[in-house]
C-alpha cells in the first residue's frame, strides 16, 4: 500500500506546481514606480529640453535608379534630379501620389535608404552651406511602422532609450528628469505607466505609439527630425495631435521633414513648407500656404474656395490612368510642371539663398558613444526579463498547453508496467516527450522572435547597443521562463506514466527535456534570423524540425540511414534528446520474460535503439553543442543581415 501511495506523491507536487505556475502567469504586471522631481542643486532646469545645433539640410540633384542585373541598364528612375532644402524651426511636407518617390527621398535625407548593388543613388548634401554625408549630423527618423517591446511601459522603454543614449557622464536624476520633460513635452504623461501593448495586448492608442516613436527618438537631440507617413492609420484626431506634435519640435528650433500623403486641411495648414513630387520628379519647392497656391494660380490653376490644398495638388499631379486619353493628357501636364518649375525662382533660390551661420559638427555632436559592454548587458537583461515575465497570454497558453500535453500523454500511457510490450510504450512515450518539448519552445521562438528582430535591427542601425550584449542578456533572463515549461511537463507526466521509479532518474529526465528545449529554442533564434518574416519562419521551422524528428532515434536507426543522409543524426537535437531519455529509462530496468526471444532488461532494449555503448552524459555533450552551434548561428546570421544603407555619390558632372 505504501508503494502504491508513493506515485501519487509527484503527482500531488506537480498538481502544486501548475498552480502555482499558472497563478504566477496570471498576475497583472505592477505598475511601475512613479518618479518624483528632483531639483537641481544649481538651480538650473535640469528637465529643459538640450540646446540644438539649428541645421539648414540642402540636397541637389539627387537621383536614384534601379538597375538591371548587368549594373548598367535602367530599369526605373525612382528619383530624378530633386533639389531642394529643409531649413531649422519649420515643417517641410513632402507630398505627391502613390509611387511618387516620397519614402524614397525621405530615406536618402535620412541615410536609411536599403543598400543593393541594383541601386545607383547620386547627389549632393550640404549642412549649412558646407558639402557632407547623411551621417554627418544628428538624425531622427520615425517610421512609419511603430515598433515596441508590448509589456514594457511608455516611461520603461523611454527610460531605457535614455539609459543606452544619454552620455555616461550624466547621473540617474538628470536621466529621470530628462525622461520627465519628453513625456510632457510629447503629452504622454497621462500613459506614462501604461504598458506599450500589442494585438495580444491592451495598451496605449495608435497616435500614443506613434508621438513615444517621436520621444524615443528625441532622446539624443537630433538636429534633423525625419517621420515618414506620420498620420497613417489613425484616426482624424489623433492624426491631428501627432502632427501638432511636429510642429512645436520645429518651433523649438528641430529641422522637422515628413512625408505625407493627403492630409486634412487644418494638418496642411501646420506645413511651413512644401515639396511636391510627381514619379520621381519636383512639382513644387517652396513655401506651403499662399505662396504654393499663387504660384498653381499663375498656371492657370486656381484652388476653389473651400477646397483642401492638399486635396487639390493631389488632383493636379497625379497621373489618371483610368482611360488612355486622360493618362495621355495628365502625364503631359505633369511634365510641364516639371519643366516650368526647372526655371521658377524656387528651384534655384534653395542653394543659392543666403545660409545660417555654419555649425560647427563636432565627433560629439555627429556619433552616437555607446554605453559600456556591462552596462548594455545589464539593461538589455531587465528589458528582456520585464518582457518575458509579463508577457501573460504567451506563458498562460505554454503552461496549460504543457498542462494538457502532459494529461493527455500520462492518460494513454498510464502506469506501465513491465511487460514486453511496455518496452515500445515507453520508447514512443519517449520519443512523443523528446518532440513536444522541442516543437513547443520552437514554435514559440519562431512566431515571436521576428517581430522583436525588427525592434533590435532599428536599436542596432542607431548604434544604442552591439549585439553580443543583447544575445547574451536575452537568453540568459529567458532560461528560468523557457525551463518552466519542460519541467511543469515532466512534473505530471512522470508519474502518471510510472517512468523508472527513482528521483535522480527523475531529475535526469527532467534536465534533459529542458537542455533540449533550450536548443529548439536556439533553431527557432536562428529560423528567425534567417528569414525575413514570422511567416516564414513559421514555415521553415516547423518543416526543418520535421526532418530531425524522422532522424530521431525511433523511426529510422542511424545505423541504417542512407550514406547521404547519416550526417543528419548527428545533427538532430531531438536524437541526441531521445538517446539520453532511453538510456535514463532503461538502464537497469528488469522485464517479465515469457518466451526465450524476450527481452530480459533494459540494456538490450538500448542495443536495439543502437544507443548500447553510449551515455547520458555523452549525449548531453552533444546536445550542448547542438545549442552552442544554433547560438552562433543565430549570431553570425544578425551580424551578417545587419541593415546597411545606400552611400550616395556625387554626380559626375561631365556626363
Amino acid at each position: 500500500m505504501a508503494a502504491a501511495a508513493a506515485p501519487a506523491i509527484p503527482v500531488l507536487v506537480a498538481g502544486g506546481v501548475a498552480a502555482l505556475v499558472l497563478k504566477f502567469f496570471s498576475r497583472r504586471p505592477p505598475a511601475a514606480p512613479e518618479i518624483q522631481e528632483e531639483a537641481s542643486d544649481d538651480g538650473k532646469d535640469a528637465s529643459s529640453a538640450p540646446e540644438v545645433p539649428p541645421i539648414t539640410l540642402s540636397w541637389h540633384k539627387i537621383c536614384c535608379a534601379l538597375q538591371a542585373k548587368d549594373g548598367i541598364t535602367t530599369v526605373k528612375r525612382l528619383l530624378k534630379n530633386l533639389s531642394g532644402e529643409a531649413k531649422a524651426g519649420r515643417l517641410l511636407a513632402i507630398m505627391g501620389p502613390s509611387g511618387s518617390g516620397k519614402t524614397t527621398i525621405l530615406n536618402v535625407l535620412a541615410g536609411q535608404l536599403a543598400a543593393s548593388p541594383r541601386l545607383k543613388l547620386t547627389g549632393l548634401l550640404f549642412v549649412n552651406g558646407t558639402p557632407c554625408v547623411s551621417t554627418s549630423y544628428k538624425v531622427a527618423y520615425v517610421r512609419q511602422e511603430d515598433l515596441f517591446f508590448s509589456q514594457l511601459t511608455v516611461r520603461e522603454t523611454l527610460s531605457l532609450a535614455a539609459e543606452l543614449q544619454l552620455p555616461g557622464s550624466s547621473t540617474a536624476a538628470e536621466r529621470s528628469r530628462y525622461v520627465d520633460d519628453i513625456l510632457q513635452r510629447l503629452g504622454l504623461v497621462r500613459c506614462a505607466d501604461t504598458p506599450v501593448g500589442d494585438a495580444k495586448v491592451r495598451g496605449i492608442s495608435g497616435g500614443e505609439k506613434k508621438r513615444l516613436s517621436i520621444a524615443c527618438e528625441l532622446i539624443a537631440s537630433p538636429s534633423v527630425i525625419f517621420a515618414d507617413e506620420p498620420t497613417t492609420g489613425l484616426d482624424a484626431f489623433q492624426a491631428e495631435q501627432v502632427m501638432e506634435t511636429l510642429k512645436k519640435l520645429a518651433q523649438d528650433g528641430h529641422t522637422v521633414v515628413c512625408s505625407i500623403h493627403q492630409p486634412r486641411g487644418s494638418i496642411y495648414s501646420k506645413f511651413d513648407d512644401l515639396l511636391l513630387l510627381s514619379e520621381g520628379s519636383v512639382i513644387y519647392a517652396g513655401p506651403a500656404q499662399n505662396e504654393a497656391l499663387a504660384y498653381f494660380a499663375g498656371l492657370g490653376h486656381s484652388c476653389p474656395e473651400h477646397v483642401n490644398p492638399a486635396e487639390f495638388f493631389a488632383d493636379l499631379i497625379s497621373i489618371d490612368y483610368s482611360s488612355p486619353e486622360k493618362e495621355s493628357a495628365s502625364r503631359k501636364r505633369v511634365e510641364a510642371f516639371v519643366e516650368i518649375f526647372a526655371t521658377t525662382l524656387y528651384a534655384t533660390r534653395s542653394l543659392s539663398g543666403t545660409e545660417p551661420a555654419p555649425v560647427k559638427l563636432s565627433t560629439q555632436h555627429v556619433t552616437q558613444q555607446k554605453v559600456g559592454w556591462w552596462k548594455q548587458f545589464r539593461l538589455l537583461f531587465r528589458r528582456a526579463w520585464l518582457q518575458a515575465i509579463r508577457d501573460g497570454p504567451t506563458n498562460k497558453v505554454r503552461s496549460r498547453m504543457s498542462v494538457a500535453a502532459a494529461m493527455i500523454f500520462g492518460s494513454i500511457y498510464w502506469r506501465m508496467g513491465r511487460s514486453q510490450t511496455s518496452i515500445q510504450d515507453r520508447m514512443g512515450l519517449l520519443q512523443v516527450a523528446a518532440v513536444n518539448t522541442a516543437m513547443a519552445a520552437l514554435t514559440k521562438t519562431v512566431n515571436v522572435f521576428p517581430k522583436e528582430r525588427a525592434i533590435v535591427d532599428r536599436e542596432r542601425a542607431k548604434g544604442s547597443y552591439g549585439l553580443a550584449p543583447y544575445l547574451a542578456a536575452k537568453l540568459i533572463a529567458e532560461m528560468p521562463i523557457g525551463a518552466a515549461f519542460p519541467l511543469l511537463f515532466g512534473a505530471i507526466l512522470y508519474p502518471m506514466a510510472r517512468l523508472h521509479p527513482s528521483a535522480k532518474r527523475f531529475g535526469s529526465f527532467s534536465s534533459i527535456v529542458t537542455v533540449e528545449s533550450f536548443a529548439a529554442s536556439a533553431m527557432g533564434l536562428c529560423v528567425g534570423a534567417m528569414v525575413p518574416s514570422t511567416e516564414a519562419a513559421m514555415a521553415l521551422g516547423p518543416s526543418l524540425m520535421t526532418v530531425f524528428i524522422v532522424f530521431g532515434g525511433y523511426y529510422v536507426n542511424s545505423e541504417n540511414a542512407p550514406v547521404m543522409f547519416r550526417w543528419i543524426p548527428r545533427v538532430s537535437l531531438i536524437r541526441w534528446a531521445f538517446q539520453a531519455l532511453c538510456i535514463n529509462e532503461f538502464k537497469g530496468l528488469k522485464f517479465e520474460c515469457d518466451k526465450p526471444y524476450d527481452l530480459p532488461n533494459g540494456e538490450q532494449a538500448l542495443e536495439r535503439l543502437g544507443f548500447g555503448d553510449s551515455t547520458i552524459n555523452k549525449a548531453m555533450v552533444e546536445e550542448g553543442r547542438i545549442l552552442l552551434f544554433w547560438y552562433t548561428m543565430t549570431y553570425a546570421l544578425m551580424r551578417k543581415n545587419k541593415p546597411r544603407y545606400q552611400r550616395i555619390v556625387a554626380p559626375d558632372e561631365s556626363s
